[in-house]
């Protein structure tokens, strides 16, 4: 019998495989998306993602299809619950979160408030 890890933070299928595109097309296997929470935006919050190589102390990684997911313990504390994916649509291709715990979101979806 297994048991499945619930873990904080979905890394969703359609995102892990476009981190794994995006590291092959930089040729650096050691890259990692990091997903992080910073003040600004007109909610209050805003999500950003970038490629990183360091993890660091109390970092969360979240493995999927060979690529990682990683986020800083200040951050996490705002993601408990959510998800991360990719999209593509007509406004574009990008990286969101879906958040359970935002109050309220902007109309771009890249910033909320709690």
């Amino acid at each position: 019998m297994s048991e499945e890890t619930v873990l904080p933070l979905q890394f969703t299928e359609a995102a892990a495989k476009k981190v794994k595109l995006l590291i092959s097309d930089e040729e650096n296997p050691n890259l990692k998306l990091r997903v992080y929470i910073t003040g600004g935006g007109c909610s209050g919050f805003q999500y950003g993602f970038t490629f990183d190589d360091q993890i660091n102390d109390g970092d969360m990684t979240i493995e999927k299809q060979g690529v990682e997911l990683v986020v800083d313990p200040m951050s996490l504390q705002y993601l408990v619950g959510g998800a991360v994916d990719y999209t593509e649509g007509l406004e574009g291709s990008r990286f969101i979160v879906t958040n359970p715990n935002a109050k309220s979101t902007c109309g771009c979806g890249s910033s909320f408030s709690i």
